[in-house]
């Protein structure tokens, strides 16, 4: 592992810094400042200007919308935006470019490439992800929608759940059981499907916070082209695992510099609530500095296997397990150090920078609240469970014996 960049990356860094300086307003505080109908705006405008200066997809080929460059120049953009608390792009790129277009280049086929991915930079199509279902989550090899063949088509039956982004989307990106005979995880084919279409309804889930960013997708005859398959008929499982290593990959770079972030915002809540010289916070705040570190030389270790091969394989549990736990702690310090304090949200928009004569909770109550009410306790269970990481680990990496599994019974 080196971990020095390359001159070329760093004449790239360059770029990006002078972008983001051309760009983003003076009095700039980060993305997380901005209440939701200002992040929306702003998500819709960054993404435009991040087009026209060609800043998406920068590793992709120049024939399909990228610029031709390196992973690790994508890797020093997701670096520097982190570090300037802007998106990579809009709010389903995360779906539409990370996940289902990097999954394109490698499994795809030509007319594939050739027809999406365009269409993805350009955001004519804007993606989200038909995973999960009501009895399959964590244990997604039990999913029991499917597709079966009729004439030149796929026709898909069943539901989806938690899909992120659904309704802003126009195209899903589907895990359906083709071989209902086959065992589990054997029989499942990766399908596009449009969701513009009859036999597609989409139904929004409200949470505790009043919005509905996740919703219930359900297939009553939708139908895809047969052509809209991506790997082999039945083969769906070893693309959808490969897929998830690549949004993992970047993120192996890029959380610890918003952790280190997030540690530095915690310290000076420690000292606007005068708990700094607190023995117990301090010692609180030691291990998060500790975490973050280990955080930081695991990333590195990371970003190496996959800028070398592409492909995490099951290491990507290992980034999944360690950030989602660590920030479950991280944020318990927080509300620790705010008292009942954190409980009552101040009323100032998450994240808005502290005046001396604000008379509301120092370094945004709502945020830290939100943060841990909302946010960190569901780390450790979307993207697969704590569980199902350490399952992962233990029988592919470390070479344990499987759990045994109970019995069924009649």
């Amino acid at each position: 592992m080196d971990p020095r960049y390359s001159p070329e990356s760093e004449a790239f860094r360059v770029e990006v810094r002078a972008l983001l300086a051309d760009h983003l307003p003076d009095d700039w505080g980060g993305f997380g400042m901005l209440d939701a109908d200002e992040a929306r705006h702003f998500a819709a405008d960054w993404r435009a200007t991040l087009a026209k200066h060609r800043m998406l997809a920068v590793a992709w080929p120049e024939e399909y919308g990228g610029r031709g460059l390196s992973k690790l120049e994508q890797v020093v953009l997701a670096e520097e935006f982190a570090r300037t608390g802007v998106p990579l792009g809009g709010p389903n790129d995360n779906f539409s470019i990370k996940m289902i277009g990097n999954t394109l280049l490698r499994f795809g086929t030509e007319a594939q490439r050739a027809y999406f991915l365009p269409r993805i930079v350009s955001g004519e199509h804007v993606w989200c992800q038909g995973y999960s279902e009501p009895d399959a989550g964590s244990d997604l090899a039990a999913l029991a929608t499917r597709a079966y063949r009729d004439g030149d088509d796929w026709v898909l039956e069943g539901q989806k759940i938690w899909t992120s982004g659904a309704r802003d989307a126009n195209w899903i990106f589907v895990l359906a059981r083709t071989d209902p005979d086959a065992p589990k995880n054997r029989g499942i084919s990766f399908l596009l499907c449009p969701l513009d279409q009859p036999g597609v309804e989409i139904r929004p889930i409200k949470m505790l916070t009043g919005i509905s960013e996740f919703n219930e997708v359900f297939f009553e005859g939708a139908r895809t082209a047969m052509a809209n398959i991506v790997g082999e008929v039945n083969g769906g499982w070893s693309v959808a695992t490969a897929l998830l290593g690549h949004e993992r990959g970047e993120e192996a770079a890029t959380n610890p510099i918003f952790f280190r972030y997030e540690l530095d915002r915690l310290v000076e809540l420690a000292r606007e609530y005068g708990r700094i010289d607190d023995p117990v916070v301090r010692d609180r705040l030691a291990w998060c500095y500790e975490q973050v570190e280990i955080m930081r030389y695991l990333g590195y270790r990371i970003l190496t296997q996959y800028l070398r091969e592409g492909d995490l394989g099951p290491a990507a549990s290992i980034s999944k397990l360690y950030w989602s736990e660590y920030h479950q702690r991280a944020s318990e310090l927080a509300m620790t150090i705010m008292g009942p304090a954190g409980l009552v949200p101040s009323g100032r928009k998450p994240g808005r920078p502290v005046r001396t004569d604000d008379p509301g909770a120092p370094n945004s109550t709502a945020s830290w609240t939100n943060v841990f009410l909302l946010n960190a306790r569901a780390g450790t269970v979307y993207a697969g469970t704590s569980q199902i990481q350490r399952d992962i680990l233990g029988e592919t990496i470390l070479g344990l014996p499987r759990e045994p599994r109970a019995p069924v019974t009649t």
